[in-house]
């Protein structure tokens, strides 16, 4: 057989692929890795410009400016036959801001010769109507104004002064602008905008690479800061939508947005939001925002009626308000503000005359700023707290309201300086150390409209509130209403009836005994009601107190317009019931009103930012007293100043004047009141300390004296006595209560209703006394009476 070749076992086929020679490499994970980490980045940088893109775009075409509510004063109105002085109306020009230019008839300027004043006012949209500019001549004889003209000669019979503006309710970041359409922006100033900040504003897309490059060169060179490449709209970006932060990232966000800003809306768009934008200074805590209000701050005018000089001053401003502030670098400013000028000049703005006029011209900044913001702290609280009531917070500081008030700016000077001139004095002669407060409160008799209101010694401090917030004791303030209710049953009580002012005790349930004395600490047995009344005797207060009853007087209290519960106790009869200075002037004003209530209020209207009719405050008036019984009243409280606890207004007020009061001290002198009115004004003033410690001050020898200087420069009408067919008039005795004549010591005229006034006649009147008194010991005796 033939030999089988032996064969080699084959070998199995591994199941792995065979790699090519060709094969490439596999791939780095690093770069892989790379490349996401930068699809991220791009993905995540599209997405910030997006987000950048909205915040534009959703800031930039909604509301773009919160719009703090402007605060106005009342509007003088001045007419033929009205008392009024040369002097008042420049002191109310004055405070408008107006200057005392006889060489100008332009808006704001005046001029005064003897009894003759001319100015020219300024435009103004009132809630009935726009006033127009005018040029107006005054004329004046013995206090009055006899006419009335305007620039043609014609006669007005009234003419409305624009009214001051006193504050602004803000927001927090305390911004203020007046917004100007870019039609309305004067075309030199927008050259001088483009010429000095960006030239090539119309050309750039939002960015000015050749500008960077030099301020960069010129930096480098200089070795620090020196020169900056913004463009106007990076500037705006900067203000509208950034911080002042000096980051990378702050300048690459401003670069982007900057030309997001410019592909989306016109170049005439963001120069007018420029314009409106850019900070221009500061006022206290106000920040100057835009070349509308800057126009008015600096130079008292609207932004259409600025002169060359004034638009380069404003232009030079927008480079660095605090590094060219007119008032500490005034040099610095001038010449900037002349180097802008030469600039114009070189581009045609100006011809070299006008160029030339305006080199020579002074900054013409307004001394004292006339064109800012004047704050009354206590009378804006009060405009605060009543607004609350009708609109929301965010609205009263966004939405630009304007808010008309009733202050009456010259009576607020007045009631500011006279408290804190007072307080000075008292304050030294008692060595007090600075401890004595006050407030005070003003208002219309009749109307209960707030002219004036004064919180602290400091008008200016915008702390505590003591008008509306130092609640005390009001002492002898509480006993017209004790009397008013005894007037009110005629048929018991007349200003003439005795009763009994001897001393008293009075034990409560729990056994303690209250003996109240009178201030002098004499007792005088039987005397009319009135001379209880106008000389504060404690003890026939208390007894009549306590005859009435504690509930027919606190219902008194309720009527004249106290909100508070009032105690049922014999010491609430001599004032120990806590009132604020607010609260005690609401219920003398429905004693000045002849018995008719009106709610105090500080706002008339208010318009929209467009000077749209928005909401009116019409006075609120509501009968609440027997009007007869009020005037018999108020008959007594007349004599208080004539011959009772406030005779010492002699002192103050001038001849002839004819008033009504009462003066109030509590517990060892701690606190000092005094309440009273004329036929035009009433005005109530508190004196304490805040520790409520004694300030050794009586009525009348604190408060009285504040308020008597306040009045003696109110242009105010007198008290008279007014006809009434149920009174009747008479002189009364002050001893016996008796029908009296006008030449015996001491007699008051009183009111009475008809049938019940005394019969009797006193001793003088009728003979007896009058034998008496022609010796001269009785003669003098009843003098000092």
């Amino acid at each position: 057989m033939p030999r089988r070749k032996s064969v080699a076992p084959r070998r199995k086929r591994s199941s792995r692929p065979k790699r090519s020679r060709k094969s490439p490499a596999r791939k780095s994970p690093g770069r892989f890795r790379w490349r996401y980490l930068f699809a991220g980045l791009l993905i995540v940088l599209v997405g910030y410009v997006a987000y950048l893109d909205f915040t534009i775009r959703t800031h930039f075409e909604g509301k773009r400016w919160a719009l703090p509510a402007r605060v106005y004063a009342r509007a003088l109105e001045i007419y033929p036959g009205q008392s009024l002085t040369p002097a008042q109306l420049e002191r109310e020009l004055t405070l408008l801001g107006y200057r005392d230019n006889a060489a100008s008839r332009a808006v704001g300027n005046y001029t005064r010769h003897g009894d003759r004043l001319r100015f020219t006012t300024r435009a103004f949209q009132f809630w009935d109507g726009r006033e127009p500019s005018r040029q107006v001549t005054v004329r004046f004889d013995n206090g009055t104004i006899t006419r009335l003209q305007d620039q043609y000669g014609g006669e007005l019979n009234l003419l409305r002064l624009e009214p001051p503006t006193i504050g602004g309710i803000y927001p927090h970041h305390r911004e203020e602008r007046v917004l100007v359409r870019l039609l309305d922006v004067p075309p030199l100033l927008q050259q001088a905008l483009v010429a000095v900040e960006d030239r090539q504003f119309y050309e750039h897309w939002g960015l000015d690479p050749r500008a960077i490059a030099r301020a960069l060169l010129a930096n480098l060179r200089a070795g620090r800061t020196v020169q900056g490449g913004s463009t106007l709209t990076q500037q705006l970006v900067k203000n509208f939508f950034l911080t002042n932060e000096r980051t990378l990232w702050r300048k690459a966000n401003e670069a982007v947005m900057a030309l997001l800003l410019d592909w989306h809306y016109p170049k005439t768009e963001i120069l007018e939001a420029y314009i409106n934008e850019i900070y221009l200074g500061q006022d206290g805590e106000r920040a100057i925002h835009g070349f509308g209000l800057a126009a008015r701050f600096y130079f008292d005018k609207p932004l259409a009626a600025l002169e060359a000089n004034e638009i380069a001053t404003l232009v030079a401003l927008a480079r660095g308000p605090s590094y060219y502030h007119p008032e500490r670098h005034a040099q610095r400013l001038l010449a900037r503000r002349n180097r802008i000028i030469d600039i114009l000049e070189q581009d045609g703005g100006l011809d070299p005359a006008r160029a030339q006029q305006a080199r020579d011209a002074p900054l013409g900044v307004v001394a004292g700023k006339p064109g800012a913001i004047s704050d009354h702290p206590a009378f804006m609280d009060l405009v605060r707290r009543q607004l609350r009531e009708q609109y929301r917070q965010q609205d009263l500081t966004s939405e630009g309201l304007q808010i008309f008030t009733t202050l009456d700016p010259a009576i607020q000077q007045q009631a500011e300086q006279s408290l804190s001139r007072q307080i000075a004095r008292l304050d030294r002669q008692r060595n007090l150390s600075g401890t004595l407060q006050g407030a005070v409160v003003i208002t219309r008799a009749g109307g209960g409209e707030i002219l004036a209101l004064v919180g602290d010694r400091n008008a200016r401090y915008a702390g505590f509130n003591r008008a509306l917030d130092a609640s005390r004791p009001i002492g002898s303030l509480i006993k017209p209403a004790v009397y008013l209710t005894a007037l009110a049953q005629p048929q018991n009580y007349t200003l003439a009836t005795l009763i009994d002012d001897s001393p008293i005790t009075l034990q409560a349930d729990n056994g303690t005994r209250w003996s109240p004395r009178n201030y002098s600490g004499e007792s005088h047995g039987q005397v009319p009601l009135f001379t209880a009344l106008i000389n504060s005797y404690n003890q026939a207060t208390v007894r009549l107190g306590m005859t009435l009853g504690f509930e027919p007087i606190a219902e008194t209290l309720r009527r004249l317009g106290a909100t508070r519960d009032i105690p049922a106790y014999p010491s609430m009869l001599l004032g120990a019931v806590n009132f604020t200075p607010y609260e005690v002037a609401g219920m003398y004003q429905t004693l000045a009103a002849g018995g008719f209530r009106s709610p105090l209020r500080v706002i008339r209207e208010v318009l929209t930012a467009d000077g749209e009719p928005l909401r009116r405050y019409p006075v609120q008036v509501e009968q609440t007293l027997d009007g007869k019984t009020v005037q018999v009243l108020n008959s007594a409280l007349q004599e208080v100043p004539r011959q009772g606890t406030a005779r010492a207004l002699r002192n103050h007020l001038p001849e002839g004047s004819r008033v009504a009061g009462k003066t109030g001290t509590t517990d060892d002198l701690r606190d000092s009141w005094f309440a009273g009115f004329n036929a035009s004004h009433l005005g109530v003033v508190w004196l304490g300390r805040d520790d409520n410690q004694p300030t050794g001050l009586t009525g009348a020898s604190g408060a009285l004296r504040v308020w008597g200087e306040i009045f003696a420069e109110l242009p105010g009408q007198p008290l008279e006595p007014l006809p009434h067919k149920e009174l009747e008039y008479h002189w009364i005795d002050p001893r016996s209560g008796r029908i009296s004549e006008p030449g015996c010591p001491g007699a008051a005229y009183l009111a009475f209703i008809k049938g019940t006034a005394p019969q009797q006649k006193s001793d003088c009147a009728g003979g007896g006394e009058r034998r008496q008194s022609n010796n001269p010991f009785n003669w003098f005796k009843g003098l000092f009476q």
